[in-house]
């Protein structure tokens, strides 16, 4: 019986992401281009661009001399087959739009290393890291549409600035947690 739980305990866990295909990791030095966006326009013909980007989890649990160990890799990732973009009505603006949507995400993921780096690791290590994810998932999501409703898709411009200043100054915050 200690053979079979050391065995599930080694083990790599992966929460997988929404989206199978290719991703690209957030990098501060390497921001959105359009090129970026692949996918089919698809949505609301008054909207210009979508930003299809999440949060990723990995992890590995392990037990050694009756003391548990605990590993993990988040990523913050932008998928370019389900991002799309409308050239004729493009502009740096909107890129820049898109780009906080991705950078809320990569907020997020650095949000959820902080918090699993503080986990007191047990036997319960699996379920309290997949309820982090799920709970920091949602908090990702609900930003996104909260950003999205204030800044009425980027329409609004007094909106859109402030929500950029707020997301770059809480990806400082976080800087720890890169």
């Amino acid at each position: 019986m200690k053979l079979l739980f050391a065995l599930i305990l080694s083990c790599v866990f992966l929460i997988p992401s929404e989206n199978d295909g290719e991703k690209m990791q957030w990098s501060e030095s390497r921001p959105l281009s359009w090129t970026d966006f692949r996918g089919e326009p698809n949505g609301a013909a008054d909207y210009v661009a979508s930003t299809n980007s999440g949060i990723s989890l990995s992890y590995s649990i392990g037990n050694r001399s009756g003391k548990y160990q605990f590993d993990f890799t988040v990523k913050s990732n932008f998928y370019p087959e389900q991002s799309w973009y409308r050239p004729e009505s493009a502009s740096e603006y909107i890129l820049k739009h898109e780009q906080t949507h991705f950078d809320i995400s990569e907020l997020h993921a650095r949000k959820l290393r902080k918090k699993l780096a503080e986990l007191l690791v047990t036997e319960h290590v699996k379920a309290d890291a997949d309820k982090l994810y799920k709970e920091t998932e949602q908090q990702r999501q609900t930003m996104q549409h909260k950003y999205d409703d204030e800044s009425d898709h980027s329409k609004f411009q007094s909106a859109e600035f402030e929500w950029r200043d707020y997301v770059a100054s809480e990806l400082k915050k976080y800087d720890s947690w890169k």
